[in-house]
Order: C-alpha cells, then sequence, then structure tokens
C-alpha cells in the first residue's frame, strides 16, 4: 500500500538514521545484550543485575545528549563502547527498499539530508558499513548542534545550517517524540516507520501517518 505524499509539494527529505533507514536491531541487540553482558562480566554482578543498572543508567538520560554519546557511556561504564560496537557490526543493515527510495528522491531532484542523534564515531560506523553516504546532500549529527531532535530548539538549530522551507520539508523517522516536536516546529510532512528493528513487532499505527518500509513511499516524483 503507498501513502500517497504530494510529492511534487516536498522539496527537502529529512530523513533519520537509526530505526529509519537502518535496523534498530544493531543498537537493541547492543544495549539490550551485549552492553549489559560485558557490564556484568566486569563489575562482577549476574546478568540480570547488569541490565537493570544499564537500563536504569539509560533511562535517566534518555531524550538527552548523553543518552546518544559514545564517550559518555565509555566514561559511565568503563566499557570501551566504540569498539564493542564494532563486534557486531556485522547486524548493521539497510531497511528494505530504503536504497529503492533514496534513488528515487535523487532522480526526481529532491533534496535529502541525514539527520541523525547518532554520536560521530556511531555515525562514521554505519556509514562505513552501508555506503549510504553518496546519497545525502548534507548529513547533520545533532552532537555538532549540541541539542538532540527531541527537543525543540534542534529545529530552529537545523533551519540555521539548512534552510529548507517548512511547508516542503518531509522528515521521516521512527521516534513519536521527535515527529511531535517537529510538528510543533511547523514541519508540514511527517511520516513515522512501525518495524523500526526488524526482530521485533511492527507498532500499532499511532497519530502520524506510517510506513512499514520504504516501498510504501515510492512513486517519488
Amino acid at each position: 500500500m503507498t501513502l500517497g505524499l504530494p510529492w511534487p509539494q516536498i522539496r527537502t527529505v529529512l530523513l533519520d538514521m537509526d530505526g529509519t533507514l537502518l535496523d534498530l536491531r544493531f543498537d537493541n541487540h547492543f544495549w539490550r545484550d551485549l552492553v549489559p553482558r560485558r557490564y556484568a562480566e566486569q563489575q562482577g554482578l549476574s546478568l540480570e543485575q547488569a541490565r537493570v543498572e544499564v537500563m536504569s543508567r539509560t533511562q535517566a538520560v534518555e531524550g538527552t545528549l548523553a543518552w546518544y554519546c559514545l564517550d559518555y557511556w565509555t566514561r559511565e561504564l568503563a566499557l570501551d563502547i566504540v569498539t564493542l560496537k564494532r563486534e557486531i557490526e556485522h547486524l548493521i543493515a539497510v531497511h528494505p527498499h530504503v536504497l529503492d527510495f533514496l534513488r528515487a528522491l535523487r532522480h526526481a531532484g529532491k533534496r535529502v539530508v541525514l539527520v541523525t542523534n547518532a554520536h560521530p564515531q556511531s555515525l562514521a560506523l554505519k556509514m562505513e558499513k552501508t555506503q549510504l553516504g553518496g546519497f545525502f546532500d548534507r548529513i547533520v549529527c545533532a552532537h555538532e548542534l549540541g541539542v538532540v531532535k527531541e527537543q525543540a530548539a534542534f529545529w530552529p538549530c537545523l533551519r540555521e545550517r539548512e534552510r529548507f522551507d517548512r511547508s516542503a520539508t518531509l522528515l521521516v523517522d521512527d521516534h513519536l517524540a521527535i515527529l511531535r516536536t517537529a510538528e510543533a516546529y511547523g514541519i508540514a510532512y511527517l511520516v513515522a516507520v512501525l518495524k523500526p528493528d526488524s526482530a521485533d513487532p511492527a507498532k500499532a499505527p499511532g497519530e502520524f501517518p506510517a510506513i512499514h518500509d520504504f516501498s510504501e513511499l515510492l512513486p517519488v516524483s
């Protein structure tokens, strides 16, 4: 089923990375399994104790820059987070039909901007593994701006760098809080992703138009 966006009216497409273009399975496995396991080994805890502690720490800073900051977690957990990510880099994967969608955007002459909260080292690893970098006119990382997409201040900061017309811009993201903040800022077209992690069940449709995969946004014209 195609979502049927008014493509002739859309000039700029803002795309999230983790959970939107890329399978969130990598990140979820990292935080749910690998980090607690290594933290348990280091601290002499049971795996369940480690899971509870890691979850408590991550929830305490959720929605802030620290949550996404690999340097922060390396200090907090005394683990080499970047090296741990490399251990499971084989799980980094592009969602179905993403390449078709990106090629269609390029062919249609849309301006395509990757807008991510990911830490620069995580971003670099994922671009290295997926080779998606060449599809974007610009890549903007929240760490450059000092504020994350969940926060209202992010969007005017982004617009200072990328002079998009809010009435002619589409954002595709898997995070409801981010879509709501973008909506409050006045971005006209918003699309949610229902299956950010291929290993998890799809989310229930909510207040925004939503897709299971990017075939539902084709054709682009």
